[in-house]
């Protein structure tokens, strides 16, 4: 690739780059564009359209009634907590009714 296009990728990404950065990063695209290049010739006619690349199901588990951690343990990372709930930053405003 052109360090202009180079250039003008890092712009869109909002990326400064040094000018070894772009020529680092130019040799790279241009490698990622090559093996692009061979993928498309490899005759798909016949692929059916897969939703993953890999088989993917669903593995679901039995609900199971347990213990749950009392409230001290819950609170113990927290950041903010008056000691029964924890407390964050309110970010909706109220309305006035």
């Amino acid at each position: 690739m052109e360090i202009d296009e180079i250039r003008k990728v890092a712009s869109l990404a909002r990326l400064e780059l040094s000018d070894q950065e772009l020529q680092t990063y130019g040799q790279n695209l241009t490698e990622i564009l090559g093996y692009v290049e061979v993928l498309n010739e490899v005759d798909i006619e016949d692929a059916l359209p897969m939703p993953h690349a890999v088989d993917l199901q669903n593995v679901f588990r039995t609900d199971e009634r347990c213990l749950s951690l009392d409230r001290e343990a819950a609170l113990s990372n927290a950041p903010k907590t008056d000691g029964q709930f924890f407390q964050v930053p309110q970010i909706l405003e109220q309305k006035d009714a």
